[in-house]
């Protein structure tokens, strides 16, 4: 069972509750600083008389309701929640008797401005902090044309931590952009190695048995007339080779279908029984190599599997691509060599595994192809080499060498 590691303790606390609290604490240092506080010889600010007046406390309670309501419709409403705790710190000043919005009434916008850049789109954080500056000039034009007096440098200082407040959260959603541009990447890639693995594994699975498949068919037709017993059996092991490649495809294309492991596709629900498709089953080894020689000695083609060094169990994926190297290597000598045996030798060593596949046929033209391409993509997952090539005395050589872990298995 997953289980999910609860969000740290501030993490949990909502953003209007920050700002509700950021209001609170500047309230609380603008009443501190009209006290004389221990250490000082006189108070910091002198506060104006209306804020100790019944008048000035309603215009205090007045602003308080406004930041409350802003709290609680910051993370539904942002900018409606923005503008009301704007209405509070132009309203909170006429119980101070200043001529600027002070730092400490405007707080609790920034803080409202840093959250809405971070969560929300751009484009809303721009016209948020757009709507803080405009009330800031609009403040201090109006006392101007009232001709009150204004505190414009530390109205300029407001509007500098109002800016730094929306770079701030503009970064926040940037990086929370940026990080998740990198999952969806990630999770495409892995989607696209998921369908090429499986690729390789129908390329693996499909070129043996039709490899299989026609050689038993070429025996088939040139005895069914002298030999029709041998025509039978021929005829039997093509239908066993067809039926557990359309098992092998039924699972892997049933595997491509779903887009969630643990869910049926909808296709599947209205599908035929046939379509319902079971998990994987137990991935093939190099376990398996013997019965697959035996497998392909009965087409037509002699091989000989010599083991080198003491049998020892390996990762899965070592197991797994290994088989399907000596698979793969066995269908390219059914369908390009044109000769009746090779040898398969796999050597344990202690760092090591080592494949060799020998022919004395044709070989592929050119070398080239999606069986080796596969084979390839596979050694070289694995940090292993691959060589695959003619012969100086004639037919083909396919070798790997595949690093194994100490202490693997």
């Amino acid at each position: 069972m997953h289980v999910t590691s609860p969000l740290p303790l501030l993490k949990r606390v909502p953003p209007g509750a920050w700002t509700v609290l950021t209001w609170c604490a500047g309230m609380a240092f603008t009443f501190l600083t009209g006290m004389r506080l221990p250490g000082e010889w006189e108070p910091a600010a002198r506060l104006a008389v209306q804020f100790y007046r019944m008048d000035g406390l309603a215009f205090l309670v007045v602003a308080t309701a406004l930041v409350l309501a802003g709290g609680v419709l910051l993370r539904r409403r942002p900018l409606p929640a923005l503008a009301l705790l704007l209405a509070a710190s132009a309203v909170a000043p006429t119980a101070l008797g200043v001529g600027e919005i002070p730092l400490p009434q405007f707080v609790a916008v920034e803080v409202a401005l840093y959250f809405v850049s971070a969560a929300g789109p751009r484009r809303t954080g721009i016209i948020a902090v757009a709507m803080a500056l405009v009330v800031l000039a609009g403040y201090l034009a109006t006392r101007l044309l009232f001709g009150w007096p204004i505190g414009t440098s530390a109205e300029l200082a407001v509007a500098l931590t109002a800016v730094v407040a929306w770079l701030l959260g503009n970064s926040v959603r940037q990086a929370h952009e940026y990080a998740e541009g990198l999952r969806a990447r990630a999770a495409a890639q892995a989607v696209t190695d998921e369908r090429l693995r499986i690729a390789r594994e129908l390329h693996d699975m499909v070129a043996h048995s039709i490899g299989i498949i026609a050689l038993q068919a070429g025996a088939a037709r040139r005895v069914i007339d002298t030999q029709p017993v041998r025509a039978r059996d021929a005829l039997a092991e093509i239908e066993t080779a067809g039926r557990e490649t359309l098992s092998g495809l039924r699972l892997m294309l049933g595997a491509l279908r779903r887009a969630d492991p643990g869910q049926p596709s909808q296709e599947s629900q209205w599908s035929s029984p046939m379509s319902q498709v079971p998990p994987y089953g137990p991935a093939p080894g190099l376990a398996d190599v013997d019965r697959l020689a035996a497998t392909t000695t009965d087409a037509g083609l002699h091989v000989d599997v010599r083991w080198r060094g003491e049998r020892r169990p390996l990762p899965p994926d070592i197991d797994m691509s290994a088989y399907r190297i000596v698979q793969e290597a066995l269908a390219n000598v059914v369908r390009h060599a044109g000769t009746r045996s090779c040898r398969v030798s796999i050597d344990y060593r202690d760092e090591e595994l080592s494949i060799e596949v020998l022919d004395s046929g044709r070989g592929p033209a050119g070398g080239s192809g999606y069986g080796l391409i596969g084979m390839r993509e596979r050694v070289g997952l694995l940090r292993g080499t691959l060589s695959a090539g003619a012969r100086p005395e004639g037919g083909f050589r396919v070798a790997a060498r595949l690093p194994v872990p100490a202490g693997a298995g």
